[in-house]
């Protein structure tokens, strides 16, 4: 039996690392919002620039009610709360002169403005380089366009299947008698972030020595680094790689085999690797099955791989009599790599997990305490757990336009009045 649910606040700490630094977040979908969550827990103040009207894609999704806030699905839709976290929200109408300027002005007080739209959406704004750079000539401009800002894809758009489809990413993912798939997750998506915020402080470190500069990461580009290996063989060889599913290109058994099921999830599996004669030997040490440990065709890494078919059918007639928990137990002990297959549930009362705090607890106010997961790294002085839950639809617009602007409440009234900014959802 899994443990239950221990969600704890995160600690926050004293000093984070970008301290002091201004992101203007323009970002919508996954990608570019991974970047700036990244870049908020790691101090930066980050101001999501929201469009008025901007109801979230799937309200049907939005997360139970738990108040005492008012009942707005919006701001309770998972996606928003999972990447929305660590920053401040502000509504700003970047078609209206008024609003631009308001955009234009905290650029002049910002560090960074990081966006993912197809290269001609900043300039139907009017706020291209130039633009920005006239401003802030210390600005860093970072965009991340789905094929690049160049070449003959420039100004097509895309979500991230089609970086996969066109990354070879689904061409390789699948089983080798099926059609290609869409990879289970973001990946196009979650590298792309990743990447955006690494250059983003490197933009940063080099500001001091060469001023500000664009920083452009093609997604496409960045989707590409994780197939490096495919495009390499085919070099190499001249053959087209192809579709495995859960195998291994030389080494056997490489898989995930089914349990016995859990009391609380009947639907259990286990992965289970070896590429070594000794995690072989040591899995036979726990399967003790004398036949398949004297079988000629499993003698070699060699054989095991060729008839790994077969080797796989025998095996998960093994594991099925097996607690996942507990054979992985056994089977780390032999020296074997293997893990239990963790579903969200499982990964949310596991005591790694929750050792470690993986994934910690950020108090919403409507949605209450929400897991949310933070980066994968420690840093012993300066942490950076996720600062603060998600906020409010544009809870933030006018403090900001007060506390960093400096603007007089008639001001701040007068655009309000004129639409050009607006503190609440705006229907349309």
């Amino acid at each position: 039996m899994l443990p239950e649910a221990r969600l704890t606040p995160y600690p926050q700490p004293d000093c984070r690392p970008l301290d002091g630094i201004r992101v203007l977040d323009m970002t919508t979908a996954v990608a570019g919002p991974v970047a700036t969550t990244l870049l908020g827990a790691l101090g930066a103040e980050v101001l999501r620039i929201e469009t008025p009207w901007a109801k979230p894609r799937s309200p049907a999704s939005a997360l139970p009610y738990r108040g005492p806030g008012p009942d707005e699905p919006w701001n309770r839709e998972p996606r928003q709360n999972e990447l929305g976290h660590s920053k401040r929200s502000i509504a700003l109408n970047l078609t209206t002169d008024s609003g631009r300027e308001v955009f234009l002005d905290l650029v002049e007080q910002s560090d960074v403005v990081l966006e993912n739209f197809s290269p001609r959406v900043m300039g139907n704004f009017g706020l291209e380089w130039d633009a920005l750079r006239e401003r802030n000539p210390e600005i860093i401009h970072v965009s991340m366009p789905a094929f690049g800002n160049s070449g003959p894809w420039r100004d097509r758009i895309s979500y991230g299947p089609g970086i996969d489809a066109m990354s070879g990413m689904s061409w390789l993912t699948g089983y080798s008698d099926g059609s290609p798939l869409k990879p289970g997750n973001f990946y196009c998506d979650q590298n792309a972030g990743l990447s955006a915020a690494l250059s983003t402080v490197a933009a940063l470190m080099a500001r001091g020595r060469v001023g500000g500069q664009t920083v452009e990461l093609a997604m496409l580009e960045g989707e590409l680094q994780l197939v490096g290996d495919a495009m390499v063989g085919q070099q190499l060889s001249g053959r087209e790689p192809t579709r495995i599913g859960n195998e291994h290109s030389s080494a056997a058994p490489h898989g995930v085999y089914p349990t016995a099921p859990m009391l609380d999830d009947p639907d259990s599996w286990i992965a289970i690797a070896c590429r070594t004669d000794d995690e072989w030997n040591g899995l036979i040490t726990v399967w003790r099955n004398e036949a398949v440990a004297c079988d000629r065709r499993f003698a070699t890494g060699l054989r095991r791989w060729r008839h790994r078919a077969e080797l796989d059918l025998l095996l998960s007639e093994w594991t099925r009599q097996s607690d996942p928990v507990d054979l992985t137990e056994r089977l780390q002990d032999a020296g074997v790599p293997a893990s239990p297959v963790m579903g969200a549930r499982a990964l949310l009362r596991d005591e790694q997990v929750l050792t470690r705090q993986s994934v910690g607890g950020l108090t919403h106010p409507q949605v209450g305490l929400s897991p949310a997961p933070q980066a994968a790294f420690r840093l012993s002085r300066t942490p950076a757990p996720p600062k603060n839950a998600a906020p409010l639809f544009a809870v933030d617009t006018i403090p900001v336009l007060e506390e960093i602007l400096g603007y007089s409440k008639e001001r701040i009234a007068a655009l309000l009045s004129a639409g050009a900014v607006s503190d609440s959802l705006v229907e349309r």
